[in-house]
């Protein structure tokens, strides 16, 4: 038999080599063999060690990733912000800054929370300055992005047509939002394009300055590039010139390209321009003609380098601010023979090719004239019966039938 083969007894196999005398002792419950010894290797201080450090990052990892979850879910839940809010970021502002001041005007409630979110999405060193408008209960998350991604307030300043340098100026120096002085000295005459400027607060006056001049230059010259022939100016400051005139002399859309080829065949004829805001810019430069002033027949006889009828060919220089539609007016004007126009009491004009036909128009503005005057003072008597007796004035206003635009 061999050794590995397990004895037998009378009633079964010998059990780790104890035979039970009897079938009752085989049932007995037997004691269970003592467990091995722990080697002393198992029993170092160095393996103990280890366990522990191993058993604290554990903990530790557990709890961070318990604090990473619930820092995401304050970092995104809804803020405390009860009403809209608008915060202004300084140019250079720190991370810790900005949390500051988030927390102070009631945007965040917990500024370390959102150092650390912004930290995790690796947007430190992306919050742009500028001011912002932040919404009712606009989660850390949103603020942030808000910041990150330069989503400030936007305002803007208009620039109407026809404007002097010096009226823009003015308009520049009113806006409150705007920053920084303007320069000493006025840019040209006709540099600047009228147009609405968006910017946001921190802009200073003279890089919204830049910015007209920049894009008047750039459109001048794309205008002039594909100018028809044939045209009676020689350069790009001509057109402007001429532009000028055209923008002050009607507003309407319609219009500019049929008063530019008056202007146009005039000069091709030979004939003065006549034009009134030529003697207006003549008399009183960039600032502008009094609102209450009119235009007396004897300032058609002043002679002033800007007034044309006094002159030949175009001023020396614009007599105010084009806008794009001017210019192109006078790059493309109308294929018209018309040499005249005068108001139409519509807001328009009545364009004329002959004298005699022009003579009629004015006739038929002058009548209108004299009736909306009728009809005004009528009214103010109406309204007070105590209205003093106007004294009539001793120059008639403006009025020469023989001029362009009279």
């Amino acid at each position: 038999m061999s050794e590995d083969t397990p004895r037998r007894g009378n009633d079964g196999p010998v059990q780790n080599g104890y035979v039970p005398r009897s079938p009752h002792e085989a049932l007995q419950p037997r004691d269970a063999p003592q467990p091995p010894k722990r080697s002393r290797h198992a029993r170092s201080s160095i393996v103990l060690v280890f366990h522990f450090l191993m058993s604290l990052m554990v903990l530790v990892a557990l709890a961070g990733l318990g604090v990473a979850y619930f820092g995401k879910l304050r970092f995104e839940e809804p803020g405390p912000l009860q009403i809209a809010r608008t915060i202004v970021i300084k140019d250079g502002s720190s991370l810790s800054s900005i949390a500051d001041q988030l927390r102070s005007g009631g945007v965040i409630d917990n500024d370390l929370i959102f150092r650390l979110g912004v930290r995790a999405h690796n947007a430190a060193g992306s919050l742009q300055s500028g001011e912002y408008l932040f919404s009712p209960r606009m989660s850390m998350l949103d603020v942030m992005t808000t910041i990150r991604d330069g989503r400030a307030i936007t305002h803007r300043i208009s620039i109407p047509e026809g404007l002097t340098t010096h009226q823009i100026f003015e308009r520049l120096q009113q806006d409150e939002v705007l920053v920084g002085d303007l320069p000493d000295q006025l840019p040209p005459e006709g540099s600047l394009m009228p147009d609405t400027y968006p910017f946001q607060r921190g802009t200073t006056r003279q890089q919204v300055l830049d910015q007209m001049r920049q894009s008047q230059e750039r459109f001048i010259k794309t205008v002039w590039d594909r100018r028809i022939d044939g045209l009676p100016i020689s350069s790009p400051e001509e057109m402007v010139i001429l532009a000028s005139i055209v923008e002050k002399e009607t507003g309407r859309a319609d219009e500019r390209p049929l008063v530019a080829s008056v202007f146009i065949n005039r000069l091709n004829k030979g004939m003065r321009l006549q034009s009134d805001p030529t003697i207006i810019y003549g008399l009183f430069g960039g600032e502008g003609k009094p609102s209450d002033r009119p235009i007396y027949k004897s300032d058609i006889q002043r002679a002033t380098p800007y007034n044309t009828y006094q002159i030949d060919g175009l001023p020396p220089g614009p007599i105010a601010n084009p806008g794009r539609a001017a210019l192109e007016a006078v790059a493309n004007p109308s294929r018209t023979d018309k040499l005249f126009f005068v108001a139409d009491g519509t807001g328009g004009h009545a364009f004329a090719v002959t004298l005699a036909e022009h003579e009629e128009n004015v006739r038929r503005w002058r009548e209108i004239e004299r009736r909306r005057k009728a009809e005004a003072q009528n009214a103010e008597e109406a309204a007070s019966s105590e209205t003093e007796e106007q004294q009539p004035s001793q120059e008639a206003e403006t009025g020469s039938e023989n001029g362009a635009t009279q």
